[in-house]
């Protein structure tokens, strides 16, 4: 007899089911993997996934498998909130920018242009998120 399998957390939320365009992100952000959507006639990558590319309207994308390395564009720190949190625009390698949380980072030390590389932890909801922290040099 089979046990019972859980379905994984993002299966559970619904704002991750509410969108099943990002379901391979999803179940990739599980793994660890930060996927990315690329399209195949103009030849770049995007980030919010969805199934039309927002830069040439093309139906041709496809999943790429994403460094995780970028670079913090801007950034805001909370600094009244319990703890202070550092939010952020991320430029990845592949192009897109996308917003975030860095973590494992004194807030004082976040600068504008400083790389940073994907860490997956899990949100509130329970899916794993991908965050960013400073690149091992």
């Amino acid at each position: 007899m089979t046990e019972p399998t859980q379905a994984p957390a993002f299966e559970q939320d619904p704002f991750a089911a509410a969108f099943p365009e990002t379901r391979e992100f999803w179940a990739a952000a599980e793994r660890g993997e930060l996927l990315l959507k690329s399209c195949d006639d103009c030849g770049r990558a995007h980030w919010y996934p969805r199934a039309v590319c927002p830069l040439c309207s093309s139906i041709k994308l496809r999943w790429i498998a994403a460094s995780g390395r970028g670079t913090v564009y801007a950034f805001s720190t909370a600094r009244r909130a319990q703890p202070p949190y550092t939010l952020a625009y991320v430029t990845l390698a592949e192009g897109p920018t996308l917003m975030t949380r860095i973590v494992d980072a004194a807030p004082d030390s976040v600068a504008i242009g400083m790389p940073v590389q994907v860490q997956f932890q899990p949100a509130e909801e329970g899916r794993m998120m991908p965050f960013f922290k400073p690149a091992d040099q």
